[in-house]
């Protein structure tokens, strides 16, 4: 018998190599490649979506609204972007046990009252399925289980029953007789999930994918995965906490960085109506180093307490963020010197955005650096005090996007005065919030002690 061919496949990109490298030929990353059988040549096993398409300009195709299809849990359906679409595929990762397929079970026991729905389990029996939907007090009697991970038995039965809805719970442990490398591997997810979004777009049908994720949290398998699809969501938050955050990072039929917010609870996942209540500590009295912010999640603007603790250093300066940017705190921390005058190089620098949730947006460097100065100078900022704006390295702060609607959050909620960029400045006042707004973080500084 002759000897099986290796092949040498990439875990980013998915490209090959004859033989092992140290960088991989197709996207330059270090150590991802990872031996493999190479696969049987066969004939081609995909077609066209479109039978006959033919040359036509963009002017005369008619162009129609997309249809969503609500899942019945509010949070889910605002990261999805309204709903889910049909013929559309949906990614969905975060780390083992953090509520993933809970989340499904729970969406699908809901749709499975108004539309045809199926979930396909690979990673746990029918029994285990079943013991989880008791335990979460769901109504499965119209919900359908398949617990299999051939792909072509699985494509058979979404062929012949046609749902408008199904869960692959995960892509990575389904596998193809078209290849003999085993489940999980690059060239199985990419075969895998290439023939699932091929039917989904062919059929309509709504495919949902779970997906692993590795040890720095991106999605395993080739980043292929994510191309594919049409929405890539992820979990976030800590498995000791029982609050989650789904985030959607890529959405062909909505925004990204939308954000879900939810609580677990022994019935399960629960939507949060007020999640920035979830982000703002309730201290007993004003305390140094403290400062609230709005930040701007996709389309809702979430208030999300920054706190810092600056301390003498013994030994190296440290400085340590939790929910930040630790290459943008190095920054602050420089512009803070020059052009405010307070130094913070012989001090440990430590900034934690409360809650466990992430904030990307530069719109938080302001409430970082006041947050800062409070507590380097021991003192407390006003309680219904809120604080956003990007600042520059020259020292100018600048304007952050949807300010009109971070301000009326922030009214909404209770406080009172807002320091703010210039050219966020409301040419109309907003009823019960005094706006101060400065150009400079030198002029930031001066004001906060002006303020009681």
């Amino acid at each position: 018998m002759a000897k099986a061919r290796s092949l040498y496949s990439c875990g980013e990109c998915g490209a090959t190599s004859p033989k092992w490298q140290g960088q991989c030929p197709g996207c330059g990353a270090w150590n991802t490649l990872v031996e493999g059988v190479a696969e049987r040549a066969s004939g081609h096993r995909f077609e066209s979506l479109v039978p006959g398409a033919k040359l036509q300009t963009l002017a005369d195709i008619e162009a129609r609204e997309i249809d969503r299809v609500a899942t019945g849990i509010g949070e889910f359906d605002r990261a999805l972007g309204g709903g889910l679409v049909a013929g559309g595929v949906v990614l969905i990762g975060g780390d083992p046990g953090i509520g993933k397929s809970t989340l499904l079970l729970q969406a699908l026991a809901q749709l499975s009252a108004r539309h045809k729905v199926l979930y396909v389990s690979g990673e746990e029996s029918a029994e285990q399925v079943a013991l989880r939907a008791r335990r979460l007090g769901l109504d499965t009697r119209q919900l359908p289980l398949l617990a299999e991970i051939n792909l072509e038995r699985i494509l058979a039965v979404l062929q012949a029953e046609r749902p408008e809805v199904a869960v692959i719970d995960s892509i990575q442990t389904l596998w193809s007789d078209e290849l003999s490398s085993a489940p999980g591997s690059v060239a199985q997810v990419r075969e895998c999930s290439a023939q699932l979004t091929r039917l989904a777009k062919q059929t309509g049908v709504t495919i949902i994918l779970v997906g692993h994720v590795t040890k720095e949290g991106a999605l395993a398998g080739p980043r292929v995965l994510e191309h594919i699809v049409d929405t890539v969501l992820y979990f976030e938050g800590d498995t000791h906490s029982s609050f989650r955050l789904v985030r959607a990072v890529k959405n062909r039929f909505g925004a990204v960085n939308e954000l879900g917010v939810f609580a677990m609870t022994e019935s399960g996942l629960k939507g949060v109506s007020n999640p920035s209540a979830l982000f703002l500590s309730q201290h007993g009295q004003e305390v140094p180093g403290s400062c609230v912010m709005v930040t701007q999640e996709g389309t809702r603007p979430l208030l999300v307490e920054i706190q810092a603790l600056v301390d003498g250093a013994h030994g190296n300066p440290r400085r340590l963020t939790v929910g930040l940017e630790a290459q943008r705190l190095a920054m602050l921390l420089a512009v803070l010197h020059r052009h405010a005058g307070i130094a913070c190089f012989d001090q440990d620098v430590f900034v934690n955005a409360v809650g466990g949730v992430k904030i990307a947006e530069p719109a938080a460097d302001l409430a970082v650096l006041i947050a800062i100065a409070s507590s380097l100078k021991n003192r407390a900022l006003p309680a219904k005090l809120v604080v956003f704006g990007e600042v520059g390295l020259a020292g100018e702060i600048r304007p952050a996007p949807r300010g009109q609607e971070r301000l009326r959050e922030a009214a909404k909620l209770g406080f009172t005065q807002a320091l703010i960029p210039e050219a966020n400045r409301p040419k109309q006042a907003i009823p019960g919030i005094n706006v101060i707004a400065v150009r400079r973080v030198e002029e930031a500084v001066a004001r906060l002690r002006e303020l009681d």
